[in-house]
């Protein structure tokens, strides 16, 4: 089984642009080759009654598609965002309060989850909320030769018999959360979450580099 994509073993490239926004606590526009999303964080704030949680913050995720209203698809993937988000925040620093973030779907040109995720943890790191860790999120694909591609189009998720995305954290580099379509063998799927792991590297390298690049310009 052979891991490719249309640039070798690399990621499509990645770009930012951070705190362009002037009501959020935290923003970014991230660019994951064709595919871009724009992310607001919004808190820790106040939150309403019947949200409030004693002990700990209430983590709300909103995903709005391109277009229309979204439906029961779009509400799985605003699941899978929060059920992630809610894992990796420091959410007990912020008893009875909100974070709100809110993740608006630009283009999709394939492995929209895994920039969704990486500009939710950038978008935080923008707005200064405590995390446990990082999180970076890497999808692959699985082609009609069993191959794996790293970071798929579109057009190579439509191809492809099982669309993989995993999430790491870079403390022990360890599986966050994995969402998966389609059907494959438990070997492709541990040939597909070795090449992520190995990817979600320089995805961790991106946000320092973003990160200093803005300190940089404050400063």
């Amino acid at each position: 089984m052979e891991v490719t994509n249309g640039d070798g073993l690399q990621l499509r490239n990645m770009v930012c642009e951070l705190g362009q926004l002037s009501r959020p606590d935290g923003d970014v526009t991230m660019f994951q080759g064709d595919t871009s999303v724009t992310t607001a964080v919004y808190g820790p704030g106040e939150v309403r009654m019947n949200k409030e949680i004693l002990n700990k913050a209430t983590v709300e995720t909103v995903y709005k598609p391109k277009s229309g209203l979204p439906g029961c698809a779009e509400k799985m993937f605003e699941r899978t965002l929060r059920n992630t988000c809610e894992t990796f925040l420091l959410a007990s620093l912020h008893p009875r309060s909100s974070i709100n973030i809110i993740v608006q779907e630009i283009q999709d040109s394939g492995s929209l989850l895994s920039c969704s995720v990486n500009s939710c943890c950038l978008a935080l790191l923008d707005a200064s909320v405590a995390m446990k860790f990082l999180v970076a999120a890497v999808t692959c694909a699985i082609d009609s030769e069993d191959c794996v591609v790293l970071d798929p189009t579109a057009k190579q998720e439509k191809d492809s018999s099982a669309v993989l995305t995993f999430v790491f954290e870079n403390k022990d580099n360890s599986i966050l959360t994995v969402y998966t379509t389609g059907s494959y063998t438990v070997q492709q799927f541990q040939k597909c979450s070795q090449a992520c792991r190995e990817a979600s590297k320089s995805v961790f390298d991106f946000y320092k580099s973003s990160i200093e690049k803005k300190l940089s310009k404050a400063a």
